[in-house]
């Protein structure tokens, strides 16, 4: 086991001397000998192999506004910062995940395992002031923007003051400047923002905790700002007061709101039903029930609706 331990650390250092070493024999090599370097190294080894930081650092002196450079960077520092740790906990979920693990004490109670990434913040530092770096030489790429948003909701776990600080100002951006986002591999379009910032709110519904729900409340408030007519953000206020705050007058105002401008909305009559089936409303299930039959794809689903509405008549 020793040799084979030894032997893999020898070959990858071979690796780094034979991909590092044109870089060295030449004066100044070009951007593009830097990115294929940085790349066979990454297809070799991962993101923080053996020699990376290396060339990252002669990279960025060479060439310190080079974007792929400072991506790079931030890729590096950000999977440097991160560890793995084992932590119990009593609920059923932390943070919108299941736990890795969960065991019976000697009572016979659950006993919930979960995988939670902790954070070196000096690294953690150097990988958001380089994406800063590249979103500064490039602000309207909306790829980069998102890479630091993500990093933060990852970093400040259940209280995401940054990530929604830097959403919101995001959201501004977009409806003052009226940007043209450019997305590497992505087509642009009107549609991308406003789905975009939707996969956040679902992100911040999903981890559940009070500060998250909050932010998912003020972020679909913000979009609805540039946004008046889009439901999907309509529907999240209701989600957001039928879930979070079991206020079921707000959730059915706000769900009546989207079926105004959206007669066949699946998702605002399905929790109408919902809410009032959990409230023991039979009046209100009623005038639900029969615009679930009309607009749910699931034949199931309708059958159940249908099975129900005939036994409130």
């Amino acid at each position: 086991m020793c040799k084979l331990m030894n032997m893999k650390k020898i070959l990858l250092t071979i690796l780094f001397v034979v991909t590092f070493l044109p870089l060295c024999a030449q004066t100044k090599p070009t951007q593009k000998d830097y990115l294929d370097r940085y790349q066979l190294l990454v297809s070799k080894l991962g993101t923080t192999g053996v020699g990376i930081e290396t060339l990252l650092q002669r990279w960025g002196k060479d060439y310190p506004e080079d974007t792929d450079m400072l991506l790079g960077k931030f890729t590096y520092y950000l999977a440097k910062s991160q560890s793995n740790s084992i932590e119990v906990k009593d609920a059923a979920k932390y943070l919108g995940n299941s736990p890795a693990l969960t065991l019976k004490d000697s009572l016979g109670r659950e006993v919930n395992y979960f995988q939670v990434v902790e954070y070196d913040d000096e690294l953690f530092g150097k990988a958001t002031q380089a994406i800063e770096k590249a979103i500064e030489l490039n602000p309207d790429r909306l790829d980069l923007r998102l890479f630091k948003i993500s990093a933060l909701i990852g970093y400040e776990k259940d209280s995401p003051d940054m990530a929604l600080a830097g959403l919101k100002a995001l959201i501004d951006y977009n409806g003052h400047s009226h940007p043209s986002w450019v997305y590497p591999g992505v087509e642009t379009n009107d549609e991308l923002f406003p789905s975009v910032m939707q996969e956040y709110c679902y992100a911040f519904f999903k981890i559940g905790t009070p500060h998250c729900f909050e932010a998912f409340k003020e972020l679909s408030e913000k979009m609805l700002a540039y946004y008046p007519s889009n439901t999907t953000y309509m529907t999240n206020l209701g989600s957001y007061y039928l879930v979070c705050k079991r206020d079921s007058k707000a959730a059915l105002k706000m769900y009546n709101k989207v079926l105004k401008k959206s007669p066949d909305d699946y998702t605002a009559i399905k929790n109408c039903v919902l809410l009032a089936r959990n409230d023991k409303n039979t009046k209100l299930e009623r005038k639900y029930l029969p615009m679930l039959i009309r607009v749910t794809p699931d034949e199931t689903e309708k059958l159940s609706a249908q099975a129900r509405l005939d036994a409130l008549k």
